[in-house]
């Protein structure tokens, strides 16, 4: 039977407080009644016989003694069927696109069900993003999580965008990719933006939309990433379908864990944020993989905005520690007017090296990429010299660094929105910036590729 409760205790903020209360578990849905408002909430403390409900809206008009709990006995769960491809919902899962409620015999809860660590399957396939500096030097592995470390104001969501539209399987080209938008906190342009992006280039289809607006309930910011993450899961795992799930932006999903840390009066940690920031983080972020007796996937790729371009603020540095890497962004190539404006020496792939090479992409990829950053790192020392002692001065070796430097920013980093090279085609132009290079410096390159590749 369930239970309801008509007298409230302390109303605060988005918090509710139910004395004498029995039988009730931490995460239950329940249901606020106050006149013709109904509002979702959930059991987020337990304290003795107390509980405390987080509300999913504005509880102004809500007093205690006009209102109406209803207690579900259920924890915050989705219907999920097919049909929810080419679907739009809101930050709680209810559809906002004006086509119906989703109609399925299993409802599945969205805070999921760990992967057991020996049902992983390691991540191998390569993805073909079509972007050189990311496919070249950052390769995105299928079941990866790699995030993308960007700044206010940088190109971020154009490039989320290019790679929903372009990536895919080398070897697999039949296997399109589900698409999972998770927007946390967003504005109504940025949201509109990709939905314009996935029409656009044919997608929308495939696409199924989590959208939280920036004017939408604070706590709403800290559910859409598991509905998002869950409708995934029935899409890979259940479904069998290659899923890409873009989420932008986690630092609202961050500023949203500390605000509601704070109403809840708990001790805070570095910078204000909650100490279990890093567990929360992980329970978003480690579900995305692959698993044994399924043939599909789960690829993530997180955006976040560094406040101040700090890398080392508490959501990057905890996010760099979870993750496989990340794609880092540059201010300063984005006011050199090049995008994507990929810093290549700060980011990186941990999973590359086991899904590049001979079977997979090419047998000289491994080597080319390092001579790439070993080559641009040295670029970066010489430009520290020549603002020293002048460009005029250095020897003829470091200018023919400065002149690669200008060669590779300019003809490989830099691409066209629109342009998408095939994985051999970036390798081919990666062979054609080091020729530029003296030859006795190429030293991370087998002399067996170099005769091979180096004509």
């Amino acid at each position: 039977m369930l239970k309801e409760y008509t007298k409230l205790g302390k109303i605060e903020s988005s918090l509710i407080e139910i004395n004498e209360v029995s039988d009730i578990f931490f995460g239950e849905v329940v249901k606020v009644q106050t006149g013709e408002s109904n509002y979702l909430g959930q059991v987020v403390k337990i304290i003795g016989n107390t509980g405390v409900i987080q509300v999913f809206g504005d509880t102004t008009g809500i007093s205690g003694e006009n209102s109406k709990v209803s207690f579900s006995a259920k924890p915050f769960e989705l219907p999920l069927s097919e049909e929810i491809l080419g679907r739009k919902f809101n930050g709680v899962g209810e559809p906002i696109d004006g086509l119906g409620q989703i109609y399925s015999l299993n409802n599945y809860n969205i805070n999921g069900r760990p992967i057991n660590p020996v049902s992983r399957v390691y991540p191998r396939n390569f993805i073909q993003t079509g972007i050189s500096s990311i496919d070249c030097l950052t390769t995105l592995i299928r079941g990866q999580k790699l995030p993308i470390f960007s700044g206010a104001g940088m190109p971020h969501n154009k490039l989320a965008a290019q790679i929903v539209r372009q990536a895919k399987i080398i070897g697999d080209e039949s296997q399109e990719f589900s698409i999972v938008f998770a927007a946390i906190g967003v504005k109504h342009d940025e949201a509109l933006y990709f939905e314009n992006e996935f029409r656009n280039s044919g997608v929308l289809g495939n696409v199924v939309m989590y959208i939280n607006y920036a004017d939408d309930p604070i706590m709403e910011r800290v559910i859409v990433p598991k509905c998002a993450l869950t409708a995934a899961e029935y899409l890979a795992f259940e479904k069998g379908k290659h899923v890409l799930v873009i989420m932008t932006d986690i630092t609202s999903y961050g500023e949203a864990l500390r605000e509601i840390s704070s109403m809840r009066e708990e001790v805070p940690s570095r910078k204000g944020y909650p100490g279990y920031m890093y567990s929360d983080l992980a329970s978003i972020y480690e579900r995305a993989g692959m698993i044994e007796d399924s043939a599909g996937s789960l690829t993530l790729i997180p955006i976040l905005t560094m406040p101040n371009d700090d890398i080392t603020h508490p959501i990057p540095d905890l996010t760099g520690y979870i993750t496989e890497g990340q794609i880092t962004l540059s201010r300063e190539l984005m006011q050199q007017d090049i995008y994507p404006n990929i810093n290549i020496l700060p980011s990186l792939s941990r999973l590359m090296k086991d899904g590049i090479g001979e079977g997979f992409t090419r047998e000289d990829h491994q080597s080319i990429a390092n001579q790439l950053f070993a080559s641009y790192s040295k670029v970066q020392e010489v430009r520290d010299l020549a603002q020293i002692i002048g460009a005029d001065d250095l020897s003829d070796s470091d200018k023919k660094y400065l002149e690669f430097g200008k060669e590779f920013e300019n003809k490989f980093i830099k691409q066209d929105l629109y342009d998408n090279r095939s994985i051999f085609d970036t390798l081919n132009l990666a062979w054609d910036l080091i020729k530029i290079l003296p030859k006795e410096d190429l030293d991370r390159i087998a002399p067996e590729l170099k005769n091979k590749y180096l004509k």
